[in-house]
Order: structure tokens, then C-alpha cells, then sequence
């Protein structure tokens, strides 16, 4: 098991335009991206994450390179964001 943890600097007033890039984006993510398990949204006062589940790290840094993260999901959040993303890669043992 491998983790993607994004952490998102979004302002309170666009957190609702976040989620819903989340929520257009989770389902396409669970159907097309190979190995992947999970995907978790979680809101907290100073920042959102995405925490995405794979079955392996590999597949996680891949999925930072498919179409539907570059060419859909980082297109739709980049105008909500206030600060570069922090990007993590897990592997879980």
C-alpha cells in the first residue's frame, strides 16, 4: 500500500470550489488510474488535503504525471490555490 498526500493552501472562500474539483475529479480517479485504492478529502482551518491510496509507491508518481492530473485536476485547482502544492509519496509496510 502507497499514500499520495497533496496539501492544498486554498482561502476559505474558495474551499467550496475545491471540493468541487475534488468531487468531479474522484470518481475518474477511482475508474481509470491503475492501482489506485482510495481517495479521501480532508479540510482542516489551515490547509486541504487529498490523501490518494495505491497499491504501490510506483503507481502513486506515476499518477502525478497522467493526463487526468495534469491536464484536468491541476488546470481546474490552479486558480484556487495561494501557494505551490506540497506533494508527498507514502509507501506503507
Amino acid at each position: 500500500m502507497a499514500y499520495l498526500k497533496i496539501t492544498l493552501q486554498v482561502a476559505p472562500a474558495n474551499r467550496a470550489a475545491a471540493t468541487g474539483v475534488y468531487e468531479q475529479y474522484k470518481q475518474p480517479f477511482l475508474d481509470t488510474v491503475p492501482g489506485a485504492t482510495s481517495k479521501e478529502l480532508l479540510v482542516r482551518d489551515e490547509d486541504v488535503q487529498v490523501l490518494h491510496g495505491f497499491t504501490t509507491a510506483a503507481e502513486a508518481e506515476s499518477y502525478l504525471t497522467s493526463a487526468l492530473f495534469t491536464d484536468d485536476v491541476v488546470k481546474a485547482l490552479s486558480p484556487l490555490l495561494e501557494a505551490d502544492p506540497e506533494v508527498r509519496v507514502y509507501d506503507a509496510t
